[in-house]
């Protein structure tokens, strides 16, 4: 999928409110930034936990999209978080989504949340489920 259709697709809908970019989207990686905005943050203006596991959930969704049998959908089964540093409002944060398992009816990725600077920020892990046929 190139890069000009995905972000479109994300428009009006929860990528595009939370401004993510897609800067890299093949089935080995997507790829993606955001500037951490005050919508984001939590006290003390840092990034929230739950944007950080939106922005990784929406990377491993679409990851596994572009992995899916003609026909197939997807959920979430499964996502777990380690929070190592805070984003600061006005920050950049760059999420890589990686495959660590691509079966037939789930899907494993891991997202690395970085700073500009290549400072870790969380690493998620999630089970995207394969819904298979008509009716998913």
């Amino acid at each position: 999928m190139d890069l000009d259709t995905l972000q479109k697709m994300g428009e009006g809908r929860f990528p595009g409110l939370l401004g993510l970019r897609f800067i890299e989207a093949a089935p080995e990686c997507v790829k993606a930034e955001m500037t951490v905005r005050k919508e984001h943050c939590t006290v003390p203006d840092v990034l929230h936990g739950g944007a950080a596991m939106s922005i990784a959930d929406t990377l491993g969704a679409i990851a596994t999209f572009l992995n899916l049998p003609p026909g197939a959908g997807t959920t979430t089964l499964e996502s777990k978080t380690n929070f190592l540093r805070a984003a600061p409002i006005g920050s950049k944060v760059i999420a890589e989504c990686t495959p660590i398992h691509r079966g037939k009816s789930t899907m494993v990725w891991q997202t690395r949340l970085t700073s500009e600077g290549g400072a870790l920020i969380a690493i998620v892990t999630q089970t995207q489920m394969v819904l298979q046929g008509p009716g998913k």
